[in-house]
């Protein structure tokens, strides 16, 4: 743990091209480790939840903005709304603006999955940066949003799963 702007510093100076890499590298795993751990009674999983979570939170108009906020295969995303469907968490509803696409909505028993689904994910979030303050925790969470709005904008068809798949 880094506690003064002296010791960051020394950090900083000490790090040589590719440490950044290597550092993300290992935080993700110890993410997905946490992640997969707090997921895995969701129905599909990971991208279970990664579906109902932007259905409930981002409430995409149809099936393809899904698919592309998602950076999910369209045929895939079918698969899992099919499975997402079949436990009884999402529904798909004809799209109020053009009956030929599909809305995909959370069930009232799919909101209530997502919410226990993501008090597991902050306590493993909460687990990955428990050897932090509070702050710094705060902060990275910040900067790392930063820089991954940063890397969207940069290459919006990039796929994060694809990126995990490679490591």
């Amino acid at each position: 743990m880094i506690t003064s702007t002296q010791s960051l510093q020394e950090t900083a100076a000490t790090s040589v091209p590719g440490d950044l890499g290597w550092h993300l590298a290992m935080v993700l795993r110890g993410y997905q480790t946490r992640f997969e751990a707090a997921v895995a009674q969701m129905p599909a999983g990971v991208r279970g939840f990664q579906v109902l979570s932007a259905v409930v939170h981002r409430e995409p108009p149809n099936q393809q903005a899904l698919a592309s906020h998602l950076a999910i295969d369209r045929t895939v995303l079918t698969y899992l709304i099919d499975t997402l469907e079949g436990a009884g968490v999402v529904e798909r509803i004809p799209d109020p603006t053009d009956r030929r696409a599909r809305k995909i909505v959370a069930t009232a028993a799919g909101r209530e999955v997502l919410a226990a689904h993501e008090n597991r994910v902050a306590a493993a979030e909460a687990d990955l940066l428990a050897g932090m303050e509070e702050d710094d925790a705060r902060n990275l969470g910040v900067l790392i949003g930063q820089l991954a709005r940063n890397v969207h904008r940069a290459q919006p068809g990039a796929n994060p799963c694809e990126a995990m798949d490679n490591l």
